[in-house]
């Protein structure tokens, strides 16, 4: 036995050294701990509380009892490919041609993991804007690149902008990562800041990965405004990757149905790299996102509607027991400061959850610049989201009166 341990404890020391410095998720490890209390009011899992639309459902049932359980194309359905680039011409005036410029992914997760294997060279500088989700410096870490996060504050409505990222440009330089409508802080990117954006990666000659996953779920000024997909900005369709998905608009994560766009030779190498990854994306969840894009939109518009209901409810809570909240335009997140109470992040998230019974992700789980911030997902139930900010605020008041603070 004891052999055994010290063949085991070795094991590691041996793995990938690429895998081994990569951190667990921060997001994982509250949710499994949430998962083992009663009644837990989680606010931490990104995933929305509605059921998929029924009629992607009904062609999903529809599909299996047709007998459709083989493998798609590669690529994907083209029907599916074509009601995407659709989609994209019809929202956001960007062209691709679905036959070579799109292909359906296992999830923006896959899609995100194709495009750094297929753009990063080992030592290749990837630059992320942070805070930011959790899976982008991981994914620039396993393609072998070296992750440059680039800092954004709450003064400046965590917007990346060009003279943010000048300084940390570099000879090494290669991909830009954004991620707007941002997870974890809810901010949006302007048309303004992203046209500076588009002349500095001209300039510098760099790539971009564009994360618009929650694309449709914008509320406030940017509804009004609309949301702005980087390729649509002068300059950067051809230099740009662009993944999108289902699961957050749709409600649809369980499905594991992305899509990568990029001019044909990038596409090229995100194709090759899928062919022999995983094939092809399920098939009966194409079906579905088939079925959601051509005659779900309404229910998109309804779960939209919601989330921006919660989201004046979480925030104006949250801002009146004295945690100062930024206002978030986009996804489904918010992001509090939680400094006033004395407590780090860590700190906060854990006693909130032990005292209390309330699941938040510590904001530094998702880059430097979230330190002293918590992650709030309002993809929950108003009621849980009320219950919610009446025990944050609970906790608020005895965590200060115990310092001797008054709220």
């Amino acid at each position: 036995m004891q052999e055994r341990l010290a063949t085991l404890s070795g094991l590691e020391a041996r793995l990938a050294a690429r895998v081994r410095q990569v951190a667990p998720s921060g997001i994982r490890r509250f949710f499994e701990i949430a998962a083992t209390m009663d009644d837990v009011i989680s606010l931490g899992i990104g995933e929305p509380d509605f059921v998929s639309p029924p009629v992607a459902i009904e062609a999903a049932i529809a599909s299996l009892r047709a007998g459709k359980t083989g493998y798609t194309a590669n690529a994907g359905l083209i029907e599916l490919r074509e009601a995407v680039a659709e989609e994209l011409a019809r929202r956001y005036g960007v062209h691709y041609d679905p036959a070579r410029e799109v292909l359906i992914t296992v999830g923006v997760s896959e899609a995100l993991q194709l495009a750094m294997l297929a753009l990063v060279d080992p030592g290749d500088e990837v630059l992320i804007p942070e805070p930011c989700f959790v899976s982008y410096a991981p994914a620039a870490t396993f393609a072998g690149g070296r992750v440059v996060y680039v800092p954004t504050s709450v003064e400046n409505d965590f917007q990346v902008t060009a003279a943010d990222l000048e300084p940390y440009l570099t000879s090494r330089t290669k991909v830009l990562m954004i991620g707007y409508p941002n997870n974890p802080t809810g901010a949006v990117l302007r048309r303004h800041t992203l046209e500076e954006i588009g002349e500095l990666v001209i300039k510098h000659d760099l790539l971009v990965i564009s994360d618009e996953i929650y694309d449709r779920l914008i509320y406030g000024r940017a509804y009004e405004e609309g949301h702005v997909c980087v390729p649509s900005i002068p300059g950067l369709w051809e230099r740009t990757v662009l993944l999108g998905g289902f699961s957050k608009d749709y409600a649809m994560t369980g499905w594991r149905i992305g899509y990568a766009c990029a001019p044909e030779p990038i596409l090229k190498a995100l194709y090759k790299l899928h062919q022999y990854i995983v094939m092809s994306a399920p098939t009966m969840g194409q079906v579905a996102a088939l079925a959601a894009l051509r005659q779900a939109q309404d229910d998109v518009e309804r779960m939209r509607q919601a989330y921006d209901a919660r989201r004046r409810v979480i925030v104006d809570g949250l801002r009146a027991v004295g945690l100062p909240t930024f206002e978030p335009e986009g996804a489904f997140y918010c992001f509090p400061d939680v400094r006033s109470t004395g407590l780090t992040s860590e700190e906060f998230a854990q006693r909130l959850l032990r005292e209390e019974h309330v699941a938040v992700v510590p904001g530094d789980a998702f880059g430097p610049s979230g330190a002293g911030y918590v992650r709030c997902s309002y993809a929950t139930s108003m009621e849980k989201l009320q219950e919610a900010v009446r025990r944050i605020g609970r906790f608020v008041e005895r965590v200060r009166a115990a310092r001797g603070v008054e709220t």
